[in-house]
């Protein structure tokens, strides 16, 4: 009796330990958005509508929210983020964006109307405000990025009456720079120069920051003629590299020729002069063959006169 009461005491234990999971088996909870395939007639006045067992238990899908385009938040932006905006600006972004970098870091504050009208007096009085209440916007915190690493250069040009004066300076700024230049951010140490030398300016940004930019004024360079030199000199140059290596690889293999041909003449020229040898021994040998068969041939036919003309001995006679 101990034994069942002990074992059932110990089942009761182990049925009574809360369940480990390791993994959540609760479904993602979208929302779905459907309608019954088959219309429900109208029943009467107070009287339930009446539902067919089967047909009206039939739906079709209408919208599904797991697979609509997921919606943008709205944010006002405190600080200067790049590639988003600048303070008291209004952005969009995705939720994940703005939950987890910008909320969380105080980029960002949702567009309740409190803040609206906290930014919208901020910006009244950055337009209005005195300069110390002021606090610079994005656009001009990059604008004085910019100007702190210019030099504006100003080829002079071919005409007597130029003069490098503040209108001539707020152009050449849009022209190579792309900044427009109003007149009244732009202060000179002179009022116009024509001698060619290295100046400055100071511009002023949204009447808060000041600039000094360094300015160049240089005497007149046809665009055309200096492309043109420029290239030309870019192509000789290159033509120059190219062709250093391929020269010392010619004059090498030259060298190399030069060589095999002299040493193919010297050969020809050994080889003549033993031929010339050889045929000159042959001609010796020739030469004398010949006048050795002459020779025999002199004293045969000398021999042979000789017989022929020889008086008849005294003996004969005698008999």
């Amino acid at each position: 009796m101990n034994m069942w009461s002990s074992g059932r005491r110990v089942l009761h234990e182990l049925l009574g330990q809360p369940a480990v999971r390791s993994f959540s088996l609760t479904a993602t909870q979208n929302t779905v958005v459907v309608e019954r395939w088959w219309q429900v007639p109208l029943s009467k006045v107070g009287s339930p509508p009446r539902l067919h067992p089967r047909r009206h238990r039939i739906y079709r899908l209408v919208e599904d929210t797991k697979l609509a385009p997921k919606e943008k938040m709205e944010l006002i932006l405190t600080q200067t983020v790049p590639k988003l905006g600048g303070r008291g600006d209004t952005v969009f972004v995705k939720k994940s964006v703005g939950r987890n970098k910008l909320l969380p870091q105080s980029l960002a504050v949702y567009p309740s109307p409190e803040n609206k009208e906290m930014f919208a007096e901020e910006l009244r009085l950055l337009r209005e405000g005195k300069p110390e209440e002021r606090i610079q916007t994005r656009t001009g915190q990059l604008t004085v990025e910019l100007l702190k690493r210019t030099k504006l250069k100003i080829n002079k040009m071919p005409l007597d009456e130029f003069q490098l004066n503040k209108e001539v300076v707020c152009r050449q700024f849009q022209k190579k720079l792309g900044v427009v230049m109003p007149p009244h951010a732009l202060s000179l140490p002179f009022e116009s120069v024509k001698d060619l030398g290295d100046y400055w300016c100071e511009v002023t940004v949204n009447g808060m920051d000041v600039v000094r930019v360094p300015i160049s004024l240089l005497p007149y360079e046809d665009p055309s003629a200096s492309y043109q030199q420029q290239l030309k000199t870019q192509m000789l140059q290159a033509a120059a590299d190219g062709l250093q290596p391929a020269e010392e690889e010619g004059a090498a293999v030259k060298a190399v020729a030069a060589v095999e041909a002299e040493a193919e003449e010297e050969g020809a020229a050994v080889k003549a002069v033993s031929d010339a040898a050889v045929e000159a021994e042959a001609g010796k040998d020739s030469v004398s063959q010949v006048s050795g068969a002459a020779a025999e041939e002199t004293a045969a036919s000398t021999q042979t006169s000789q017989d022929t003309t020889a008086p008849p001995s005294d003996g004969s006679k005698k008999d």
